[in-house]
């Protein structure tokens, strides 16, 4: 099974930039052309929240514009930057399956791995919660299928990773999802978006595993936690998360660009 992780796209209206630098609408068309190339296409595409920039139904519709070229089945959990409702409504149906009046959360079982989506949102604040109801969904869904090898995904990682801007964010209630994912071996990753860098981690029994923006946002990394956060215009990349025959699941970043010719060595 090839599972493919877009994060942290941001678009905006047409005609617009990000941060009125990052031409995101652009850059998310060259990562899905990308994606559409490759040999073997992944199975599904996971796409981890901040999928637009400022959460209005505008930029939500032109981000279901570009993904719905994407040539496999794609689905789509918010972020911080995204309106939960609004984003609910303008990817209703397969892309977006939660039967939840609250939180955009679901379970997909069409593939060897399980994948539970979650939503890990706090309207108002840019950090992740996830609150005792959210815990309870997710332990009881788990229960469903204690053997069935399983990846969460999210937009929050509930685990710091260094890099100060998402740090100081936050994430209410780690402990309580913590709690959740040590009873269940069967959790394999928790693949996040939300600090627009790779970075991997253990955490509570299993890997929690960051993807960088979709759309070449990329935060500056300091390590001292004392300089102001910001972030470099850079290709948008892109994950690969590969289980392979002997049952591991193998992660590769890959990075979008013009120039893909190939040199022997």
């Amino acid at each position: 099974m090839l599972i493919a992780q877009i994060s942290d796209p941001h678009v905006v209206e047409p005609g617009r930039k990000a941060c009125d630098v990052v031409p995101t609408s652009e850059n998310l068309a060259q990562l899905v052309s990308c994606l559409n190339k490759l040999d073997p296409l992944p199975d599904v595409a996971l796409i981890t929240g901040d999928i637009t920039h400022d959460g209005t139904s505008a930029q939500v519709a032109e981000a279901r514009r570009l993904l719905d070229p994407l040539k496999m089945p794609y689905h789509v959990i918010p972020g911080n930057h995204d309106d939960r409702e609004t984003l609910g409504h303008g990817f209703a149906g397969q892309t977006c399956p939660s039967q939840d009046e609250q939180f955009l959360h679901y379970v997909i079982e069409d593939y060897d791995i399980r994948l539970i989506g979650l939503d890990s949102t706090k309207p108002g604040t840019p950090g992740g919660e996830i609150c005792q109801e959210r815990a309870y969904w997710l332990s009881s869904v788990l229960n469903e299928a204690p053997e069935q090898p399983t990846v969460l995904f999210m937009h929050h990682p509930p685990a710091k990773f260094g890099v100060l801007e998402t740090d100081l964010d936050g994430f209410a209630g780690a402990d309580i999802l913590g709690q959740v994912v040590e009873r269940f071996p069967c959790v394999e990753r928790i693949l996040c978006g939300h600090i627009h860098l790779t970075a991997h981690t253990q955490w509570r029994g299993t890997v929690v595993s960051t993807a960088p923006s979709g759309s070449g946002m990329r935060l500056a990394l300091d390590l001292t936690l004392k300089k102001p956060s910001g972030f470099h215009l850079a290709n948008p990349d892109f994950q690969l998360h590969h289980r392979t025959a002997d049952g591991g699941l193998v992660t590769h970043q890959v990075e979008v660009r013009e120039n893909d010719k190939l040199y022997l060595f």
